[in-house]
């Protein structure tokens, strides 16, 4: 059965997976209208390749899945439609190239969002698609029009079908401020509560610790931790002090047990290790060496090369009984207690986790009780760390959903 041509598809949303939509609904022969209540789209992606757009990751696809965790089961299907590799490849059909980093990252050349966005949007508008900026939805009306708040007035537009890609709860001055949700939720739809994800934590340095460390980021770290299961889990990577906690890839990577932890037990215990490439009883060995005159903060320094930040920890965190003890202080390097109380807010986060439940949608990511719309990108429940594994979904979401429209308008 062929599509009519005189269908109209409005997405909402001009992130990655709303443009991805759009991409596949110009490619179905269907009149694309985007729509964004930003002057510019695709704002939160150029400001996440500030530092170097990590687009996706080259591991084999079931490790790659299996980052999704709970949500897993439901990304993958979408990830067999549209992998990593097939992400690259259609990169390179806007005449970017691609690279693998050394850890297996994978990063436009250019490290940067800018060409990527600017080839991809040139692309879109020569297909047809037509961008509204200033543009935010404010649901339906009693006639199932949408709703539109513009620079001007309100605005009613009608469309066949609906694809819903307005983002999570983070950086909301980019766009993406969860204000969908009460639209959402008065029309019986089921949305998880948003929280930070890919976050910080706060913990509670003295005044003198956060003056003069904040800022400084601790290399070559191991942080372990009990999750809620029993079970202890350790990484090892870099983290960054900042004046309420710490942050940090490494933080990062962990964010969601750290936060889900704290929720049940209203904090939770994490040790680093301060020497990962050193046995214990060498740390130990090195501390009990006879120091003369020097004292124990150049003898750390001088036998262990622990000193500015790694030694204000110590100092922060073992106690002056502790310090005094060489044996309690070799052991303290190794596992340093920190407690951490809270995660960010969720505007500082990352990313977000929570959103539309996929049990509220069907296998095409149709709405089940809103027949012809279709949600994609990070306003649906699910969470993934950074590594390229945000984007990907976010990506392969829009194209799923953009399939999806265009398979249930041919029976409309």
């Amino acid at each position: 059965m062929s599509l009519n041509k005189h269908f109209s598809v409005a997405v909402i949303g001009g992130g990655p997976a709303g443009l991805m939509a759009a991409e596949v609904l110009c490619q179905g022969g269907i009149k694309v209208d985007l729509f964004d209540a930003m002057p510019s789209v695709g704002r939160k992606f150029l400001m996440a390749g500030k530092g170097g757009m990590n687009i996706t990751h080259s591991e084999p696809l079931p490790a790659f899945a299996g980052r999704y965790a709970s949500r897993e089961r439901n990304i993958a299907p979408l990830l067999e439609s549209f992998n990593p590799e097939a992400l690259r490849k259609w990169i390179h059909t806007l005449g970017i190239d691609t690279f693998v980093g050394s850890s297996g990252r994978v990063f436009p050349r250019e490290m940067k969002a800018a060409p990527l966005l600017r080839a991809w949007l040139h692309r879109l508008r020569e297909a047809g698609v037509s961008f509204h900026m200033r543009h935010r939805w404010l649901g339906w009306d009693e006639h199932n029009a949408l709703r539109f708040t513009t620079p001007d007035a309100e605005k009613l537009v009608q469309a066949d079908a609906v694809i819903l890609a307005l983002g999570g709860g983070s950086w909301a001055h980019l766009g993406s401020d969860g204000l969908w949700i009460p639209l959402l939720e008065q029309r019986g739809v089921a949305v998880a509560p948003l929280q930070p994800a890919n976050c910080g934590f706060n913990t509670n340095w003295s005044e003198h610790f956060s003056t003069r460390f904040a800022g400084e980021p601790v290399k070559n770290v191991a942080l372990s931790y009990t999750d809620i299961e029993g079970i202890e889990h350790r990484k090892q990577g870099e983290i960054m002090i900042t004046a309420s906690g710490i942050e940090g890839g490494l933080i990062y990577a962990l964010s969601a047990v750290l936060r889900d932890t704290i929720a049940k037990n209203s904090n939770v215990q994490i040790y680093l290790d301060l020497l990962p490439d050193k046995e214990e009883q060498q740390v130990v060995n090195e501390i009990t060496h006879p120091r003369g005159s020097r004292s124990m903060s150049s003898h750390l320094q001088s036998r262990l090369g622990i000193k500015g930040v790694k030694a204000g920890l110590l100092r922060e965190l073992a106690g002056t009984e502790v310090y005094a003890d060489p044996k309690q202080l070799g052991a303290a390097v190794k596992r340093l207690p920190l407690t951490l109380v809270a995660p960010r807010p969720l505007n500082e986060a990352i990313s977000s986790a929570g959103g539309i439940t996929f049990e509220a949608m069907d296998e095409q990511l149709m709405i089940r009780n809103l027949p012809g719309v279709f949600c994609a990108g990070e306003m649906l429940d699910w969470e993934a760390p950074t590594g390229g594994y945000l984007l990907t979904a976010c990506f392969a979401s829009g194209k799923a959903a953009g399939h999806g429209a265009l398979n249930w308008l041919k029976y409309k």
